[in-house]
Parts: C-alpha cells; structure tokens; sequence
C-alpha cells in the first residue's frame, strides 16, 4: 500500500524540498522525452479493458507519494500514446513542438497568468499583442490587423465566423449563405451549425482536379442565390488542405467576394505558415487579401498543444463582435491604448498561450523556422521523388506545402478498385501495429490513399527512406495474402 510521504502542514501545498524533487522529476522526464522520442514506438496499442483496469479506482482520500504518481504515469499514460511530435509522425497534422515551448507551458501554467485582462497581466497582454503584430507581418496584413490566439484551428475558424456573421448580417442571417469547397475542413461546418446556421445555408462546392475551389462555380453558386433572394455574405477558402495541402486561388477569390461585398475568411491553421519560406509564398498568393485568417502555431511552428491564432483584416472587428460590459468586470476598465482580450474574442478566462511562441522565436530566432518550414516542404519532395522513380507507387496528388497522397498499386495484377483500397487500407494498419512510422488515410474522388505530412524538422532523409521501404514490403504482403485469397475463391 502507498501512502503519503508530504511533510508540509498547509492544505495543498507541498514544501520546497518536496517541491524541488518533484520538479525535477517532471524536468528529466521530459528532457528524456525529447532526447529519445525518436528512437520510441511512434505509438503503441493497448486495449482499452487493461487501461480501465490499471487506472480506475475510486477517489483517493488520503494522498499517495508523488514518485508513486508519477511512475503511474510514465507506465499507463506517458508510454501509451501517439507521439505527434515524432521524427516518423507523418499522419494527419503532426505537433512537432520543441523544449522551449514546453517549458513556456510550465511557466505560464505555474504562475497560473490570467491573460483574459490587462490590468490581471498587462505584460502577458503585451506579449500577446505583440507576437500577434509579428504574424500578421509574416502574412503581410494590413497594419490595422490583428487579432488574438486561441485553443486551436477549430475555435478560430469559429471566432472568425462570428465576427463575420456580426460584421455582415448585424440583423438578419436566416437567408444567408456560406460557400467553401468539399476539401475544407470540417470546423467550418461544426462553427456555422453553433452559429445557428443549417445545411440549407451552407454550400459545398465540388473541388477541381487540383482539389481546389472553382471561381467559376463559385461564382454560379452566389448568382443563383442573390435571383433566389437569398444573402450570400461569407466564402471560406484554404490555404493548404488537410487532404492534399492544396490551396484555393486566393487572389481571384479575394477580387470576387470584394465586388460582391462578402467575407473571405480563410482556413490557414496548417498551411499559412509555409508562408515564412520562398515556396510558401508563392503558393500562398493572395493570403493578405482576406478578411479573416486561421492558422495554428502547433502545427507549422511547431509549438506545444494548444496554440491556435485569428488575424482579422481590422482588429477592431473582434471587439465590436465580443465587447461586453458586465458589472462584475467595472473595475478593469481601461485606458485607451490597454487591452482586454476578453473582449476580443469568446473566452473570458484564458491562458498566456502566446508566450510559447514568443520565447520560441527569441531564443531560436525567424531564421530556424524559415530552415525548419523549407526542409517540411523539401522532404514530401523527397517522398514524391522516390515514389516516381519505383513502379509500384502512383502519385495521386503531388507534394504541396508538405503533404503527399500515393497508392500502393501491385504490379502484374489486375485489381478492382476496391481490392487496391483495402491493400491500402490494411498496409496502414500494418504500419500502426509495426510502430517505426506512422502514416494517416483519406479518400480522394472514391480513392483511399496514403497520406504523408512530413513537417516536422526532426525528420530526416533517411527516416523517409526507411518509412517508404516499409510501405513497400507491406504492399507486396498484403498482396500476395489478397492474391492467395483469390485464388482459393476461384
């Protein structure tokens, strides 16, 4: 039986020995973390049934030694996740986030930073203003831009929204309309079903061969409703999908939705930072012409969870949509030039999430996430380039701001569809249980197809070279085994 080994008499409190060896617990533990997580499972599974049994019990009413909670947690917890910021995390979007961040976490937690008022933390506000003025010159906004960080991709997709549902439609939305593409993330439609909105108001469009919005059926789709009487006042555009890292023609979008007087908001949570390297920018033309913009620092510049941002074309947008004035908040009222980010957005109390990111960029400078966001775009070159050069891989879109689709397709065999879906279905599920790498699925136009997102500046050559031999061999197992099956059916 454990039992408690706090000395301290005060409730809830420990003393300062106590207090500095656990702290320097938690600093090796995650010092050992980044040190070997490359050289660790990216993830492993465990059943749910041995979990539960592990961890549940009732609520403890006397304490437990600390060492005892922790080697809990290194056992049960710690070592039974996925490790988005691993070398070989290629699924989804990966979080490669680094010390700094980690430990701008710790600090902001342990001081416990009200970053909701100005007179709570007016140099915690500062800091956020100013690392939100550093991303909007990154994006090239106009100087009245700004805007505020928040949990993630989907809390700024849905901030933006309001903001323009406010901007656009003061009085009336029920015949509004939103209009985005079939590769725009799902946020967007969770944000307008919390806005009010239903699905006879959203319009998604089918995507080009490029995977990307059409002006052309864009511009059907809003002439159609203005002779239906209807109100169309909002498109959403990306910058980088999730699928393919497409991104839409963000220029050609901005000159419509101003002759028409709509809202172009767009979805940049993991593709707008490529904006910092030569490629990225040319890609991302356009992306300083909206009226809202999403990105999120836990992905692209590599942060710890959670660091997501809006930028607003004029910031005093977000405090005409949020601005409130309740009695018990009359006492922080403020000078002119003061900010409460209360006021700017939906989150009263909030965390100091901007210092992450500030004390990253100071201490590795802009210079390193330039390197680290160029050498993301290189390596789904890298992949691609190895993929063209063997007969067994069809490229399906190419490499685009660090993300890839393929297809394993058998050579020598002539396949269905659907056998050459599940062969690449199951070599995904191969990968899962083999542990080196981990790589995500999607579906393109009825294809089920390998997807690779190789941001993360840990990754190397030889990491990508290892991963795609692996898929390979998978292939050709789940082939033979397919194949055999056959052969017995017929």
């Amino acid at each position: 039986m454990n039992t408690t080994t706090l000395t301290s008499k005060k409730l809830l409190q420990l003393s300062r020995e106590e207090m500095q060896t656990l702290g320097y617990q938690v600093i090796d533990l995650l010092i050992d973390h980044f040190d070997t997580v490359h050289n660790k499972p990216v993830t492993q599974k465990i059943e749910s049934s041995v979990l539960k049994e592990r961890l549940y019990e009732s609520i403890p009413k006397t304490g437990t030694s600390t060492q005892f909670v922790m080697q809990q947690l290194q056992n049960d917890v710690f070592n039974n996740v996925m490790h988005h910021n691993h070398p070989r995390f290629f699924a989804y979007v990966p979080s490669p986030n680094n010390f700094i961040s980690a430990m701008a976490d710790t600090l902001a937690s342990g001081f416990n930073i009200f970053a909701g008022s100005y007179k709570a933390a007016p140099g915690a506000t500062e800091i956020e203003l100013m690392t939100v003025d550093w991303l909007r010159q990154l994006c090239d906004l106009p100087s009245e831009a700004g805007g505020l960080f928040v949990s993630g991709g989907t809390m700024a997709n849905l901030t933006a929204l309001t903001v323009a549902r406010h901007i656009k439609l003061p009085n009336e939305k029920q015949n509004a309309i939103v209009y985005y593409s079939d590769q725009t993330h799902s946020s967007i439609e969770r944000a307008l079903y919390i806005l009010g909105f239903d699905h006879t108001q959203m319009r998604k469009l089918p995507s080009d061969e490029n995977f990307c919005l059409r002006l052309s059926d864009l511009k059907h789709a809003v002439f159609k409703d203005w002779i239906a009487g209807n109100l169309p006042f909002c498109v959403v555009a990306n910058a980088g999908t999730t699928n393919t890292g497409a991104v839409d023609p963000l220029s050609e979008l901005s000159d419509f939705c101003l002759r028409e007087g709509l809202w172009l908001h767009v979805d940049g949570a993991y593709g707008a930072a490529s904006i910092l390297c030569e490629q990225g920018r040319s890609a991302l033309k356009g992306l300083e012409l909206c009226d809202s913009l999403s990105l999120d620092p836990h992905k692209r510049l590599f942060q710890s969870y959670e660091a997501g941002c809006l930028l607003v074309r004029n910031r005093n947008w977000l405090k005409e949509t949020f601005c409130m004035r309740p009695e018990y908040l009359s006492d922080l009222e403020l000078q002119q030039e003061e900010v409460n980010f209360y006021d700017y957005g939906i989150q009263l109390t909030r965390s100091f999430r901007a210092l992450k990111l500030w004390m990253s960029l100071k201490i590795f400078g802009l210079e390193s996430f330039e390197k680290a966001v160029q050498q993301g775009i290189a390596l789904a070159e890298l992949v691609e380039e190895n993929l063209r050069a063997s007969t067994c891989w069809q490229v399906i879109t190419p490499a685009q701001l660090g993300i890839i689709t393929f297809q394993y397709i058998p050579e020598g065999l002539n396949l269905s569809l659907e056998d050459i879906n599940l062969i690449n279905s199951r070599i995904i599920e191969r990968m899962a249980k083999d542990g080196f790498a981990m790589l995500s699925t999607t579906k393109l136009k009825n294809r089920l197809v390998l997807r690779m997102c190789t941001i993360n500046p840990c990754t190397t050559e030889a990491d990508i070279r290892k991963t795609l031999q692996k898929l390979r061999h998978f292939g050709r197992v789940e082939a033979s085994i397919l194949q055999l099956n056959q052969q017995k059916v017929s």
